[in-house]
């Protein structure tokens, strides 16, 4: 077993937290964590959801438990805006089940860094500028200097640095379509009582849907998060620069943007859940462009990717943080069961980098069965609506692959 060896951190949202308690778990004796935000990531109140089956294999590993505030989800309901319908919801075309726990970002993220040990040094508002890496260490330059460490892992998402430095030249590569993302308090809902909160609603259209589900706000009470998919006009995001990995903070929208999404809102959804969109307001929005890529390998020399660092999977896949997590708990096995530095390395390796490809193969391909090819969802009922989805689901990933036994 390795007990030795120091470790670097870049990026300490909640892949980087996560792959820190890794390291100390595993057997680093000295981490550090570096993240060049000053203490803003406990603000951030987007959602994401984590399938109880992962929930349970994490909560085991020690990476999740229930002091983590979440909401739990059991069904998905699907709608469509239709003259049969006869209220404000749509007309409904099925019922499937959905076993997932939601969880709003910031208040994952503080539970997580909570749980860092404070023998990781943990270095706020400061950015990583280079790093270089060779068969016997890496190199990490920032403002101060430059340090070396025995591994330096890369958490600092899909414009990592860490990256660039294993895989020069690597790029993400644009969808050609936006998720437009708004989170607000839940007291805001008018008619909340015809929304369930255990339900999940995909509202869908011709060329997209809206993904609709509460989270917790962190202080006990419940927040709307929604995020919706589709294509712009023709030209609506040509000098928007969308080509590289980007997003439009919350407030960003330009006013064509903002249109489209009021048009979609209003013409394409059902009354009700146009308006639940419709009630988030312009800080409230943001938007984030569709990119698919995966590193070719997950680990290279003496670095090693994590998260949206390794791969960037549509959001689709309902898998996200679960697999930067399940990173985590690879690493940390790996490092605790070698010998040296390079078979760890080279056994995290060996697991993630097919779970990255996985993953970034079912986003694209429910990215063409919810968006880009989308089905006459007015002809479907119970029946087709679960044929549909047992053929864009494919493998039957959606939620995250099973951790293999360790």
């Amino acid at each position: 077993m390795m007990h030795s060896g120091r470790v670097a951190v870049v990026g300490g949202s909640v892949a980087g937290c996560a792959m820190a308690l890794a390291a100390h778990r595993g057997g680093a004796d000295e981490i550090t964590v570096y993240e060049r935000a000053g203490g803003r990531l406990a603000e951030r109140g987007v959602g994401l959801a984590v399938h109880n089956s992962r929930y349970a294999e994490l909560e085991s590993a020690g990476y999740m438990d229930a002091d983590m505030p979440w909401v739990q989800l059991v069904r998905r309901r699907w709608y469509v805006r239709d003259e049969r319908a006869s209220g404000p919801l749509g007309h409904p075309i099925g019922t499937m089940p959905f076993p997932f726990r939601t969880y709003n970002w910031g208040p994952l993220w503080g539970e997580l860094r909570r749980r860092v040990p404070e023998s990781v040094e943990f270095r706020t508002a400061t950015s990583v500028e280079a790093v270089r890496t060779g068969a016997v260490g890496a190199e990490v330059d920032t403002a101060e200097g430059t340090e070396r460490f025995d591994v330096v892992v890369g958490a600092d998402g899909y414009r990592s640095v860490v990256r660039a430095a294993a895989h020069p030249g690597l790029r993400a590569d644009y969808a050609g379509y936006l998720a437009w993302r708004g989170a607000y308090p839940a007291g805001r809902l008018v008619d909340a009582h015809l929304w369930d909160e255990e339900d999940c609603v995909y509202a869908v259209f011709d060329g997209g849907h809206v993904i609709i589900y509460r989270i917790p706000d962190g202080v006990g009470g419940h927040r709307v998060n929604w995020v919706l998919y589709t294509a712009p006009p023709p030209g609506l995001d040509a000098d928007l620069g969308f080509t590289s990995p980007t997003s439009l903070p919350p407030g960003g929208l330009t006013d064509a943007l903002g249109a489209h999404l009021a048009h979609v809102a209003d013409a394409l959804l059902p009354p009700y859940w146009g308006a639940v969109v419709r009630a988030t307001r312009p800080e409230e929005l943001f938007l984030q462009p569709m990119y698919d890529f995966t590193a070719p390998r997950y680990a290279l020399d003496r670095v090693l990717l994590a998260g949206d660092a390794a791969t960037v999977a549509r959001p689709h896949t309902g898998a996200g943080a679960v697999k930067a997590l399940q990173d985590a708990t690879v690493l940390e096995s790996a490092i605790a069961t070698a010998t040296t530095w390079p078979e760890a390395l080279e056994s995290y390796d060996t697991d993630r980098t097919v779970a990255g490809r996985t993953m970034v193969d079912l986003g694209r391909r429910l990215g063409r069965a919810l968006v880009e090819r989308t089905p006459r969802w007015r002809d479907l009922d119970q029946a087709g609506l679960e044929s549909w989805w047992k053929q864009a689901d494919g493998t039957g990933a959606f939620g995250g692959r099973e951790l293999r036994p360790r």
